[in-house]
């Protein structure tokens, strides 16, 4: 392993004004995306649409460090022959990979999940580091209800992702770590900001236990938020000053950056809750993104799947990737959002 290297990486994926691209939606996830904009969602359909993005020279080369691909989109080649690994490559970003392979009912645990794919990891990983990926992603889910997360879920979840972490730097590929808590329920933020504690705590004891270095990989945490069914919903201000107390109570400075994602939040909530937390004085970590929805709902719309709509998906992928980019540097003002539209 090389510690410099997987650490210039994660230095990279986290540099000012800049954060990564999650484009690793599953064929199911992608599928209810198409869905509503009224595309059909096939192997075609989906190349034509990544590949527009990572076409959007202005987004790719001044505010995305890195792009997480799903399987399928890591071997495709754009319409001209191009891998697509190499688009990405050209416009100055990093190529990443999902690697998890999706949730399991977790035994003896009602409601709770438990991420797969550990088994054949390590030929995987060869594989995609030959095609050009050098950071990996492996989300963890925990649910926020009544009488869980228990105890149980935290600790096999923050395992799994060690073990994946391990696995990773051993193939000289940085691993992003997600240790998602779901704002899917009505806890209010304080419940929220407890969780991920927990989660937090567990998650970097099991790095520890598994001899990651915490200085080649990057954490990918929710935010400390009101659940979306909550009746008190945390103003920016308030989420910003308890996330980075969190984070600062749980994430050693070893750790070269944090990238959120986005979990639900609206585009502009999304952003708005990142510029605050920048806000909030020098930092030990670089603190950015790592959105999915919140960087492409704004896009699939405007394109459409249609060919003539192609300018109009990156012009709209453009602009939120500045937006999320001056909010990466706590320069962002909700006036720019209007002014754009």
């Amino acid at each position: 392993m090389n510690l410099t290297e997987l650490n210039r990486i994660a230095t990279a994926l986290v540099a000012p004004g800049k954060g990564i691209l999650a484009a690793d939606e599953s064929s199911g996830t992608i599928k209810k995306r198409f869905d509503a904009i009224g595309v059909e969602s096939t192997e075609e359909n989906r190349r034509d649409y990544r590949e527009m993005l990572f076409r959007s020279n202005e987004a790719m080369s001044r505010y995305i460090s890195g792009v997480i691909l799903y399987d399928e989109t890591i071997w495709q080649n754009a319409k001209d022959g191009t891998p697509l690994v190499k688009l990405i490559e050209s416009s100055g970003a990093i190529p990443g990979i999902k690697v998890d392979e999706g949730t399991q009912a977790l035994p003896m645990c009602p409601g709770e999940l438990v991420t797969v794919g550990l088994d054949k990891l390590a030929e995987r990983l060869k594989k995609y580091y030959e095609r050009g990926a050098r950071f990996a992603k492996w989300r963890a889910v925990i649910d926020i209800g009544s009488g869980i997360p228990s105890m149980t879920a935290i600790s096999v979840n923050a395992h799994a992702l060690a073990r994946y972490a391990a696995l990773c730097q051993a193939a000289q590929i940085v691993p992003i770590v997600e240790p998602e808590v779901l704002m899917d329920g009505d806890h209010d933020i304080d419940r929220c900001y407890e969780v991920t504690s927990r989660v937090l705590n567990k998650t970097f004891q099991e790095l520890r236990v598994q001899r990651v270095a915490l200085e080649g990989m990057v954490l990918k945490p929710n935010m400390a938020i009101s659940g979306k069914k909550s009746p008190k919903q945390a103003a920016a201000e308030e989420v910003a000053e308890k996330t980075i107390r969190l984070l600062r109570a749980c994430v050693p400075a070893a750790v070269p950056g944090i990238a959120f994602l986005s979990g639900g939040q609206s585009d502009e909530e999304a952003t708005a809750h990142l510029n605050a937390m920048h806000k909030l004085g020098p930092l030990p970590w670089g603190l950015t993104f790592s959105y999915g929805r919140a960087l492409q709902a704004a896009p699939q719309k405007a394109w459409s799947g249609k060919a003539e709509n192609v300018a109009a998906g990156q012009d709209a992928f453009s602009h939120r990737a500045r937006m999320n980019g001056l909010a990466s540097r706590g320069e962002w003002q909700s006036g720019l959002e209007q002014k754009a539209a």
